[in-house]
């Protein structure tokens, strides 16, 4: 199947539906690895929107990626509770080791910021891959990354 092919058979699938961008953007994601900026205007002209509209949802939603990101992706939260149990200097540590900034892919690992993990009273909290860390530090985020990559 062309990626032409999988953009039509995501439009097909969600013809008709309301509030379909979402959902679209969500399967288009889950298909490419990203959101490509060549399916703006073919999502929009779908949905009867400017291809603007579409791009400002993409920017809009921290989850939305326009590059596909690594195999393994390390998630590091940003909120106010890992801010204040020296989560911004846990990051700042890990950005150093690891030789990547935030929202950066290197190899096969990407590092991304999110906002509430859940994990608030074990803070700072991060994720690798479909693992939650509690109390994370540089040298434990460290060590699952070369554990998962190995």
């Amino acid at each position: 199947m062309t990626e032409d092919d999988r953009l039509a058979a995501i439009l097909a699938d969600h013809a008709g539906r309301e509030g379909a961008l979402l959902p679209i953007l969500h399967d288009v994601q889950a298909a490419y690895g990203c959101v490509p900026a060549d399916c703006y205007q073919p999502i929009a002209d779908a949905l009867r929107l400017s291809r603007a509209e579409v791009a400002g949802v993409v920017s809009f939603y921290h989850d939305f990626r326009d590059a596909p990101a690594g195999k393994h992706v390390v998630k590091l939260c940003r909120a106010e509770a890992c801010q204040s149990m020296g989560g911004t200097e846990m990051i700042a540590r890990l950005e150093r080791a690891l030789g990547m900034k935030v929202g950066e892919t290197k190899g096969d690992v990407t590092l991304e910021a999110v906002y509430c993990l859940g994990l608030c009273a074990c803070a700072p909290a991060a994720m690798v891959g479909d693992q939650l860390v509690g109390r994370a530090t540089p040298e434990r985020i460290e060590a699952l990354v070369a554990e998962v990559s190995a």
